[in-house]
Parts: structure tokens; sequence; C-alpha cells
């Protein structure tokens, strides 16, 4: 509104708010039965239906999370039952907090990072959190008491991402410097370092039976780690394989196969064990961003600046459907077991779709920019989303469990 505005007047209080000049400007009195005024933080007000020309955005959330100051780049939530609505996020403003859905009071802050948090993982009992920071440290934090248990020192740049060994304390991170690092996080050592990536390491992982670990950088190439000797097992590069930088990858839960996706719009799925290249989807004519695979089925998801998600057939390398978005996707997440894949987007929306139509059976509006991450809480029942609006929105699941 400007102060040309007839609703406004000049004259001003010492606290800078607009008085009433006299009282002969009050027009109209209204009585209002204060019981009818929704809270202040009720997300599920009607927002400025009652004024006249204001613009009503849609908001699906079931909670708002808005203890950051800056750009979100991380989610993730609890891997247990009992804290099923613990969620811990992380951005730009160099923060990481700890919340939980429902309970607008409760938020810890992850102090300490002096860079942006950009990545965040609980370990598989749900007992120790990590955030992993541009600032090239990761902190571990005890869940229960809140403490910080211990910093994980080593790279020269920031971290990309980092994982937690299936069973284990271990932790595996990628960083901007080429390496590879290991640390023992019940006793805040460094294990190993696995040298070889000529740039920056983008994603990795353990594979499920915690044998082995595949990581994928902007230098082309997968490589495939003896975890124990630092030994790189094999470099997969080179026709057939990727001709930019990889993106992102995901591991088959019997631990055979690695499928890896590329700025370059192709995605490769390679035999962990002899290092070959079995088969190529190609698909994609914009770089892949997101990749998984389905828990319940020889499936996979793709998701690309092309604004396409794309559902594989591994066994016979085909897709099954193609989901058209109105911008780019940016994340994905099969939701649990079931046939549902939710996408996170450009235009700030997350959309769930049924893989086996290739429907958008539901959007979750809400966000007002890009979305960067999504986890889902352990009972199925909430996606949580983290955006660049700053922000970090719940959304009811429970029918795509």
């Amino acid at each position: 509104m400007n102060s040309s505005s007839p609703y406004r007047h000049e004259e001003q209080d010492d606290d800078g708010e607009d008085v009433f000049l006299d009282e002969s400007d009050i027009i109209q009195e209204i009585p209002v039965d204060e019981e009818e005024l929704p809270d202040a933080d009720d997300e599920d007000g009607d927002g400025d239906d009652g004024i006249e020309g204001a613009v009503d955005e849609e908001d699906d959330s079931v909670h708002i999370f808005t203890g950051h100051s800056g750009e979100l780049y991380a989610a993730c939530c609890s891997p247990t039952a009992t804290d099923a609505t613990l969620v811990a996020t992380g951005g730009g403003d160099d923060r990481g907090f700890m919340w939980r859905i429902g309970e607008g009071d409760f938020a810890f802050e992850l102090q300490g990072h002096k860079d942006s948090v950009s990545s965040l993982a609980f370990s598989s009992d749900g007992h120790l959190l990590a955030s992993g920071s541009l600032d090239g440290l990761i902190k571990v934090w005890d869940v229960d008491s809140r403490n910080l248990k211990c910093t994980l020192e080593g790279p020269d740049k920031g971290i990309e991402w980092l994982k937690w060994h299936p069973i284990g304390k271990l932790i595996l991170a990628g960083s901007e410097d080429g390496i590879v690092w290991m640390w023992n996080a019940e006793k805040g050592a460094s294990l190993n370092m696995f040298t070889g990536h000529a740039e920056s390491v983008t994603c990795g992982d353990f594979t499920p039976d915690g044998k082995t670990i595949c990581t994928g950088s902007d230098d082309a190439t997968l490589r495939i780690w003896n975890p124990r000797s630092s030994e790189s097992i094999h470099v997969v590069r080179g026709h057939p394989y990727h001709t930019e930088g990889l993106t992102c990858l995901a591991i088959s839960k019997d631990s055979t196969l690695v499928l890896t996706g590329s700025k370059d719009g192709s995605a490769h799925i390679v035999n962990i064990k002899t290092g070959k290249v079995v088969s190529s989807l190609n698909g994609h004519s914009d770089s892949i961003e997101c990749i998984g695979l389905s828990a319940s089925s020889p499936w996979a998801a793709t998701g690309s600046m092309d604004q396409k998600l794309i559902i594989w057939d591994l066994q016979h390398s085909l897709p099954r459907c193609t989901c058209e978005h109105e911008e780019g996707v940016t994340c994905l997440l099969w939701l649990g077991t079931s046939r549902y894949v939710a996408t996170g987007c450009v235009d700030g929306k997350v959309r769930v779709w049924d893989s086996l139509s290739g429907d958008c059976v539901r959007t979750f509006s809400g966000h007002s920019d890009a979305i960067q991450s999504l986890a889902a809480s352990s009972d199925g029942n909430f996606l949580v989303s983290a955006s660049i609006d700053g922000t970090a929105r719940v959304f009811e699941t429970p029918e795509f469990k």
C-alpha cells in the first residue's frame, strides 16, 4: 500500500504506527467476537479472504517451520517409529535445526557451522544426527541429549553429501576437494580417505550390505571402493558411460547394481561387482537431478530439469511412463514401499505420482520458490519439503503409504 492511499494518514505516533487524527475519522465500529478470530499461527486459516483485492495463496501444509533466515538446502526425518515427528533441516543461513511436526514451540539449533548446512542424516538407529557444511566440517549430535558429540574434520572444501553406514556408526562424505572421507562417529576419528576423483564428489553411498562404497563425481566417473583398504576397485568412465558430471546415484537393495544420473541427461546401470555398464536409460533432454529405486518392484524414477519424471522398467530398460511437470524436477522420493513417487520442483510445488498410471494424484501448494529437498516421516504420514523460500513445510500423506 503506497503513501497516497486514502486509507493512510500521514500523522504517526512515536512508534511509527498510524493513528486516527480524531474521533470523527472513525467511520464505523464493528464488534468482534474474539473466539471467532483465527490463531496467529493457524496455518489452516483463510488468510485475507475478507480484504478486498487481497491475494490468498493456497497452502496445503499442516505445519510450517520458519526458524531459518535463508534458503533451505536439506531435510531429513528420524528413521525410528518412536520419533516419527522429528525432523532436521539445514540451509544457507549457516544453521541447522531439529524440530517436531506439530510442535511449533520446539526447535533445537545445531550451532557452530560457519557456512551453509548442505547435508543432514540420522544414523540408522536414530540416536545420532550428522550435519555437513560447506565449511568442510561434519558435526555429530546426540539426538536424545541434544549435545554435540564430536566434530569431524579433514576436508579442505565443502561437504557435498554425507551418509551413515547401514548398521554401524561410520560416516561417509564427499567433498568439493575431490576426496571421499570416512570417520568413526562414535570415536570422532578419521578412518580412511578415498582419493582418485579429479573433481568435486557429488554423490555416493555405502551399498546396503555395508561392504562396498560407490561414489560419483563432476569428473564424469563412478568409482567403486573397498571401504577397509580404501582401494579403488573399479573406475567407470568413457563410452558408453556419462559424458558430463554425475549428479545422483541409487544402489539396489541386494547391493549388486548402482544407477547413476548425470548433467548429460542420461542414466546408466552399473554392475558393482564387475564395474561394467549393463544398461543405459535414455529419455531425458536435460540434467538428471534426482534418482530413486522402488522398494517393492524393479522400477526406478528419474527427475530432470527437462520438466519430466520418468518411471523406468529396469528389467527391460524402458520407460513405463513419463510424468510432465510445469518446471524442472529437483528432488524425488518413493513413498515407503508404495507405488507412489513424490517430486519437488522449481515451481515450488510438491506432487505425488502414481507410478502405475503415470497420473499426478496430488499437488501440494504452499512454497513460493524451488524445492531443494524432500523427506518422509518413518510412519509414512507426513512429507517434509525444504525450499529456497526459507521455510520447511509438512504435508499429510497417509493415503499414499
